[in-house]
């Protein structure tokens, strides 16, 4: 998919979020002036539409500085706004970068069942190999037989190989058969599913701590990157759950799925102020083109519905 058509799927995934916060805005802001009533009517609309109260104080602060006591419409409201979300979010608006010199670059997976795992690492495969990498693929949430299969399926459609086991197989050995075979058939990029079940987090904690233990037999600077993966329907429950698998493993880098069935896509500026991680990509649909890198300023403009 072309980045412009992708932009287009962007702003309509984010329609339901661009309408709660948009109407919200014309509400208040058909002509008036920006005094405390008002800013203290925007924040309440920032908080309501998931962009946390952290992000939200940070904005007003920005209004207050540079637009206080200012006659203001609702388009300007919305055009000054995606700037200051822009300026949240442009620090951690980076892409995923596959360094081949670690042949493989091992990327593990991690997030609750259900946030989109499996469907984000075929669709990474096929991201990736359109850029000219091998990918290889382990089906490592040995619990899930549907996850197993779908990974199976994301092999096929992408050329990938994909290394699996019987059910609950030990999901530490087999990543590491998977590393062994990725090094001796040059696999650039190697993306390992996890587990997902977080009523017995100890559990969990064990299972992705011995993975990364026993793949750092094979390769000690492994996993080079760390993936969470975040369903944005969960609204402000995906920062409960950075803080979750921070403590479980050290997560440097984020998705966010699902934008297009949410009206919560505020969240993505909650998570940028709170944690500061790299925001990788977003998903809009479910077909491999719709996850792409996150765009910043694309962002911005979609959720607040700024005509620029």
């Amino acid at each position: 998919m072309a980045l412009s058509g992708f932009f287009s799927r962007l702003k309509e995934g984010l329609s339901r979020s661009t309408q709660k916060l948009s109407s919200g805005i014309t509400a208040v802001f058909t002509k008036r002036k920006l005094d405390d009533a008002a800013l203290d009517e925007l924040e309440e609309l920032l908080i309501g539409a998931d962009l946390g109260p952290a992000a939200a104080k940070r904005v007003i602060a920005a209004f207050r500085r540079t637009r206080f006591g200012d006659d203001v419409t609702d388009e300007e409201i919305k055009t000054a706004l995606a700037t200051e979300i822009t300026t949240i979010l442009d620090p951690v608006a980076k892409p995923l970068v596959i360094d081949r010199g670690h042949a493989p670059h091992v990327v593990l997976v991690v997030g609750v069942n259900g946030t989109g795992k499996t469907t984000t690492i075929g669709k990474f495969a096929q991201f990736y190999r359109e850029q000219g990498f091998r990918p290889m693929l382990v089906a490592g949430d040995t619990f899930r037989a549907a996850a197993v299969e779908q990974l199976q399926i994301w092999g096929e459609r992408t050329g990938a190989p994909v290394v699996s086991g019987k059910p609950e197989t030990d999901a530490a050995g087999l990543a590491f058969t998977a590393l062994e075979r990725a090094k001796r058939e040059g696999i650039d990029l190697l993306l390992i599913d996890t587990a997902g079940r977080l009523h017995n987090k100890t559990a969990l904690m064990d299972e992705l701590a011995k993975i990364i233990r026993v793949i750092r037999k094979l390769d000690p600077t492994a996993p080079h990157s760390v993936l969470l993966v975040l369903d944005a329907t969960t609204g402000q429950n995906a920062l409960n759950q950075v803080e979750v698998f921070q403590d479980l493993v050290n997560v440097d880098g984020l998705i966010v799925t699902k934008l297009d069935g949410s009206a919560r896509g505020g969240v993505v500026v909650a998570l940028a102020e709170e944690f500061g991680l790299p925001v990788h990509a977003v998903g809009v649909g479910e077909q491999a083109g719709d996850l792409r890198p996150f765009i910043a300023a694309e962002f911005a403009r979609g959720l607040v519905g700024a005509n620029v």
